[in-house]
């Protein structure tokens, strides 16, 4: 059975998380100061210390560096209502496991509870072997969504069957083309990028099909395309849709006869390619306006793979946002270990309209920015954060059979904006204002009325 310090001189706090964390199984031990808490630390070792960082003798940065002297090995998360930047990077830097503000969701802080304590025990080996179940390839995420796209992968991927990939930009359209190529049968081949968007239009025909010397003005020499280079290979078109109608007839015809011709010559060459393409419009409704030919259309969608946008992976954001972190936390020589649970609970909120590909740019930049052993939420950059929680909190309407206290509900709202928008903005009450959108007097009213 695993031990756990509480460190609180509140009460009501220290009976509440006696009664969540003895639920799970745990041994509560409980210090109402710092000093106390000290003490406990000389006689008792612990496998997981919670502490508040406001007491008046000894502050919970003074706990976490005396359960670091005498067992390093075990985690300590701090709390508070009052999570600001510079204690929480006091308190990463001094080596805590993570950062929690008050109020807290008891379920997520079970997790983290349960996170810190396997983290203790499981080897590195060991966590490398449960990782391998999320990821597929290149592909990361154990969402029902992730999974769906997984099987298909698997069920395409030795076939020669043309295959289009739908989503939204920024889902990952190309790392699942790859992981088909990888499966297939051609993966020792040729795997060929067309851009069709980024391949001007003077140049698209001569990038595809090759020319002849002569062929038009600067063909100093004979070039192959990049159908022969990708003979025997896989051919992925990205942004397939945006082809011209007349690239459009040409591509028709080596799908369908497996020919094409050069630029300058006549003579029809054989190729043999799988295509795999992909869109982010709906090329159905391309092909109801006449800008997308019906009969390419068939031919490309043979079997769909639709990629789900990053805020309809349930579960998926956390795991992603790991693999970027280690990622760049190596790529740009940083001992970063995590994300706070402060900044985690920000970006699950954030709608990310770009995706996978914005959620790797966030990550990069905190990483860059970051001065601490973890990412906190100021070095988060989000085009739309005032837009995303506006929209977070419209969606809580759900009255249940019971109903709701109204009041309760409302205050409970706003004290979670309020304490969240101080630690964005570092403590400043008028950055905070602002990102609520309300007047700086008006955000001291509401401190004193939740008593904040």
């Amino acid at each position: 059975m695993n031990s756990i310090l509480v460190v609180d001189d509140e009460l009501s706090m220290r009976e509440f998380l006696d009664i969540l964390l003895t639920k799970e199984g745990y041994a509560v031990s409980f210090a109402a100061s710092g000093e106390e808490a000290c003490a406990k630390l000389d006689g008792d070792i612990f496998d997981l210390i919670i502490t508040d960082i406001r007491m008046e003798d000894i502050d919970g940065i003074g706990v976490l560096r005396k359960a670091k002297e005498v067992n390093p090995e075990a985690p300590v998360i701090i709390i508070s209502a009052f999570a600001t930047a510079e204690t929480a990077v006091e308190a990463m830097k001094d080596g805590a496991y993570d950062y929690i503000p008050k109020p807290f969701n008891t379920d997520e802080f079970k997790k983290i509870v349960r996170d810190a304590l396997h983290r203790k025990t499981v080897s590195r080996a060991e966590e490398d072997q449960l990782e391998e179940g999320i990821h597929f390839g290149c592909l990361i995420g154990e969402s029902p969504q992730m999974k769906k796209v997984y099987d298909l992968i698997r069920r395409v991927a030795h076939t020669n069957t043309n295959i289009l990939i739908s989503g939204e930009s920024g889902t990952g359209k190309e790392l699942v083309a790859r992981a088909i190529h990888g499966q297939s049968g051609r993966k020792d081949r040729s795997f060929v990028v067309i851009n069709c968007a980024g391949i001007p239009e003077t140049l698209i025909e001569s990038e595809l099909f090759g020319h002849k010397k002569g062929a038009f003005t600067g063909a100093s020499t004979d070039k192959a395309g990049l159908f022969e280079a990708a003979d025997r290979g896989t051919v992925f078109f990205d942004e397939i849709g945006e082809l011209s109608p007349a690239i459009q007839v040409k591509l028709l015809r080596v799908i369908q006869d497996k020919t094409f011709t050069r630029v300058g010559e006549t003579a029809e060459r054989k190729v043999d390619v799988r295509f795999i393409s992909a869109t982010n419009k709906n090329l159905e409704d391309e092909v109801m306006d006449r800008r997308f030919r019906e009969d390419l259309f068939f031919r490309l969608n043979v079997i769909e793979i639709p990629m789900p946008p990053l805020r309809e992976r349930e579960g998926d954001l956390p795991l992603v946002a790991r693999h970027f972190l280690g990622k760049y936390s190596k790529g740009l020589g940083k001992d970063i270990s995590k994300v706070s649970t402060y900044a985690m609970d920000i970006l699950s909120q954030y709608p990310f309209p770009g995706n996978v590909r914005e959620l790797e740019n966030i990550i990069e930049r905190s990483v860059a920015l970051e001065t601490s052993n973890i990412v906190l939420p100021q070095s988060l950059t989000l085009s739309n954060f005032k837009k995303a929680r506006i929209g977070e909190s419209r969606r809580r309407t759900d009255l249940g059979p019971d109903g709701i206290e109204l009041d309760e509900v409302m205050a409970e709202i706003e004290r979670e904006y309020i304490l969240k928008a101080m630690g964005m903005a570092n403590g400043s009450k008028q950055r905070a204002a602002e990102l609520l959108g309300i007047t700086v007097d008006s955000l001291k009213y509401r401190l004193t009325k939740l008593s904040l």
